[in-house]
Protein backbone atom coordinates (compact mmCIF):
# COMPACT_ATOMS: atom_id res chain seq x y z
CA UNK A 1 0.00 0.00 0.00
CA UNK A 2 2.86 2.76 0.84
CA UNK A 3 4.02 1.67 -2.24
CA UNK A 4 1.51 2.52 -4.49
CA UNK A 5 0.84 5.72 -2.54
CA UNK A 6 4.16 6.64 -3.25
CA UNK A 7 3.46 6.20 -6.92
CA UNK A 8 0.50 8.22 -6.90
CA UNK A 9 2.32 11.00 -5.06
CA UNK A 10 5.26 10.97 -8.04
CA UNK A 11 2.70 10.67 -10.59
CA UNK A 12 0.72 13.69 -9.39
CA UNK A 13 3.90 16.31 -8.99
CA UNK A 14 5.32 15.22 -12.41
CA UNK A 15 1.89 16.43 -13.40
CA UNK A 16 2.28 19.47 -11.44
CA UNK A 17 5.68 20.18 -13.07
CA UNK A 18 4.12 19.87 -16.84
CA UNK A 19 1.50 22.08 -15.84
CA UNK A 20 3.73 24.45 -14.66
CA UNK A 21 6.49 24.29 -17.39
CA UNK A 22 6.80 28.14 -18.72
CA UNK A 23 4.94 28.02 -22.66
CA UNK A 24 7.65 29.41 -24.99
CA UNK A 25 7.55 32.75 -25.13
CA UNK A 26 5.71 35.19 -27.67
CA UNK A 27 6.80 38.21 -28.41
CA UNK A 28 7.67 39.45 -32.03
CA UNK A 29 10.41 37.44 -33.93
CA UNK A 30 12.24 38.82 -37.06
CA UNK A 31 12.09 36.48 -39.35
CA UNK A 32 13.78 35.98 -42.54
CA UNK A 33 12.08 34.87 -45.81
CA UNK A 34 13.36 32.68 -48.53
CA UNK A 35 14.02 35.52 -50.87
CA UNK A 36 15.46 37.57 -47.79
CA UNK A 37 13.45 39.85 -46.56
CA UNK A 38 12.58 40.63 -43.23
CA UNK A 39 9.13 40.34 -41.64
CA UNK A 40 8.59 40.63 -38.22
CA UNK A 41 5.78 38.50 -36.37
CA UNK A 42 4.30 37.26 -33.54
CA UNK A 43 4.31 33.35 -34.86
CA UNK A 44 6.90 30.81 -35.21
CA UNK A 45 9.16 31.77 -38.11
CA UNK A 46 9.38 28.05 -39.52
CA UNK A 47 5.16 28.21 -39.73
CA UNK A 48 5.56 30.86 -42.55
CA UNK A 49 8.09 29.29 -44.19
CA UNK A 50 10.82 31.41 -42.75
CA UNK A 51 14.19 30.83 -40.59
CA UNK A 52 14.94 32.82 -37.50
CA UNK A 53 17.29 35.77 -37.72
CA UNK A 54 18.88 35.37 -34.00
CA UNK A 55 20.48 32.15 -32.81
CA UNK A 56 18.27 29.76 -31.40
CA UNK A 57 20.20 29.64 -27.34
CA UNK A 58 17.43 27.67 -25.99
CA UNK A 59 19.58 24.41 -26.16
CA UNK A 60 23.13 25.55 -25.10
CA UNK A 61 25.95 23.21 -25.63
CA UNK A 62 28.65 22.87 -23.15
CA UNK A 63 31.13 24.04 -25.72
CA UNK A 64 29.53 26.97 -26.73
CA UNK A 65 29.42 28.15 -23.04
CA UNK A 66 33.47 27.78 -23.40
CA UNK A 67 34.36 29.50 -26.08
CA UNK A 68 37.80 29.56 -25.98
CA UNK A 69 40.57 29.10 -23.28
CA UNK A 70 40.53 32.42 -22.68
CA UNK A 71 36.73 32.61 -22.16
CA UNK A 72 36.19 35.48 -24.35
CA UNK A 73 34.16 36.29 -27.40
CA UNK A 74 37.46 35.77 -30.20
CA UNK A 75 34.74 36.90 -33.15
CA UNK A 76 32.01 39.81 -33.39
CA UNK A 77 29.65 36.20 -33.87
CA UNK A 78 30.45 34.93 -30.97
CA UNK A 79 30.03 38.10 -29.15
CA UNK A 80 26.26 38.09 -30.26
CA UNK A 81 25.81 34.96 -29.72
CA UNK A 82 26.61 35.13 -26.00
CA UNK A 83 24.75 38.95 -26.04
CA UNK A 84 21.46 36.75 -27.62
CA UNK A 85 21.40 34.05 -24.73
CA UNK A 86 21.95 36.46 -21.98
CA UNK A 87 19.17 38.18 -23.02
CA UNK A 88 17.29 35.16 -23.91
CA UNK A 89 18.32 33.57 -20.15
CA UNK A 90 17.29 37.12 -18.65
CA UNK A 91 21.29 36.45 -17.24
CA UNK A 92 22.56 39.84 -16.05
CA UNK A 93 26.05 38.15 -15.22
CA UNK A 94 26.63 36.80 -18.49
CA UNK A 95 25.88 40.16 -20.01
CA UNK A 96 28.15 41.66 -17.81
CA UNK A 97 30.46 38.98 -18.64
CA UNK A 98 30.78 40.71 -22.07
CA UNK A 99 31.25 44.08 -20.93
CA UNK A 100 34.31 45.94 -20.89
CA UNK A 101 34.97 47.05 -17.09
CA UNK A 102 38.40 48.55 -17.11
CA UNK A 103 38.64 51.92 -15.86
CA UNK A 104 35.25 52.05 -14.12
CA UNK A 105 34.39 53.45 -10.97
CA UNK A 106 32.20 51.86 -8.08
CA UNK A 107 29.38 54.58 -8.74
CA UNK A 108 29.59 54.08 -12.65
CA UNK A 109 29.84 50.29 -12.37
CA UNK A 110 26.69 50.10 -10.17
CA UNK A 111 24.71 52.25 -12.78
CA UNK A 112 26.05 50.31 -15.71
CA UNK A 113 25.00 46.98 -13.86
CA UNK A 114 21.67 48.51 -13.32
CA UNK A 115 21.09 49.50 -17.15
CA UNK A 116 22.33 46.12 -18.53
CA UNK A 117 19.78 44.43 -15.54
CA UNK A 118 16.90 46.34 -17.53
CA UNK A 119 18.19 45.38 -21.16
CA UNK A 120 18.54 41.59 -19.97
CA UNK A 121 14.42 42.36 -18.88
CA UNK A 122 13.23 43.68 -22.72
CA UNK A 123 12.22 40.47 -25.58
CA UNK A 124 14.92 40.49 -28.25
CA UNK A 125 13.80 41.14 -31.37
CA UNK A 126 17.29 41.67 -33.20
CA UNK A 127 21.09 42.64 -32.96
CA UNK A 128 22.34 45.17 -35.45
CA UNK A 129 25.83 45.90 -36.37
CA UNK A 130 26.67 49.96 -36.27
CA UNK A 131 29.13 51.06 -38.98
CA UNK A 132 30.60 54.15 -39.54
CA UNK A 133 29.08 56.45 -42.00
CA UNK A 134 30.81 56.83 -45.51
CA UNK A 135 33.71 59.54 -45.35
CA UNK A 136 32.20 62.92 -47.75
CA UNK A 137 32.88 62.75 -51.85
CA UNK A 138 35.40 65.72 -51.94
CA UNK A 139 36.65 67.79 -55.38
CA UNK A 140 39.76 69.26 -55.76
CA UNK A 141 38.88 72.70 -53.59
CA UNK A 142 37.92 70.31 -50.48
CA UNK A 143 34.08 71.16 -50.90
CA UNK A 144 31.68 68.27 -50.61
CA UNK A 145 30.72 67.16 -53.92
CA UNK A 146 27.06 65.80 -54.32
CA UNK A 147 26.29 63.23 -56.76
CA UNK A 148 23.12 62.71 -56.01
CA UNK A 149 21.32 65.58 -58.54
CA UNK A 150 20.75 63.11 -60.68
CA UNK A 151 19.49 60.69 -58.49
CA UNK A 152 22.59 58.01 -58.65
CA UNK A 153 23.91 57.40 -55.54
CA UNK A 154 27.49 55.42 -56.11
CA UNK A 155 28.10 52.90 -53.74
CA UNK A 156 31.04 51.77 -52.17
CA UNK A 157 32.69 47.78 -52.32
CA UNK A 158 34.75 48.86 -49.45
CA UNK A 159 32.74 47.25 -46.08
CA UNK A 160 33.93 49.37 -43.18
CA UNK A 161 34.40 47.33 -39.76
CA UNK A 162 31.25 48.05 -37.73
CA UNK A 163 31.78 50.20 -34.45
CA UNK A 164 28.71 48.93 -32.46
CA UNK A 165 26.30 46.74 -31.57
CA UNK A 166 22.12 48.35 -32.05
CA UNK A 167 19.86 46.08 -29.71
CA UNK A 168 16.20 45.93 -31.40
CA UNK A 169 14.03 44.88 -28.07
CA UNK A 170 10.41 45.56 -27.36
CA UNK A 171 9.29 46.47 -23.79
CA UNK A 172 7.37 43.92 -21.56
CA UNK A 173 3.96 44.85 -23.46
CA UNK A 174 5.42 43.19 -26.86
CA UNK A 175 4.70 45.79 -28.78
CA UNK A 176 6.36 49.31 -27.76
CA UNK A 177 9.88 49.39 -29.40
CA UNK A 178 13.10 50.01 -27.45
CA UNK A 179 16.92 50.35 -29.13
CA UNK A 180 20.05 50.39 -27.10
CA UNK A 181 23.67 50.93 -29.10
CA UNK A 182 26.72 49.84 -27.47
CA UNK A 183 29.97 50.50 -28.60
CA UNK A 184 32.35 47.87 -29.53
CA UNK A 185 35.81 47.55 -27.81
CA UNK A 186 38.87 44.97 -29.01
CA UNK A 187 40.78 44.04 -25.75
CA UNK A 188 43.20 41.38 -25.43
CA UNK A 189 42.40 40.08 -28.89
CA UNK A 190 38.58 39.86 -27.77
CA UNK A 191 35.79 41.75 -28.53
CA UNK A 192 33.74 43.99 -25.82
CA UNK A 193 31.06 45.88 -25.53
CA UNK A 194 30.27 49.37 -23.95
CA UNK A 195 27.99 52.22 -23.23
Amino acid sequence: MPRLLLMLLALSALSLFIEAAPAQQGGVRRCTMVDGSTLYTDKDCADLGAVPRLPDTRDLGVARLNLYRGGCSRTLSDLVYQITSAINAEDVNRLAGVYEWSGASNASAHRTLNRLEAIVKRPLVDIIAVRPAPPPLLDEDGRIVDYNSDGYYPRTSVRQRPIGLRLEQTLANGSTPSRTVFGLRRHYNCFWITF
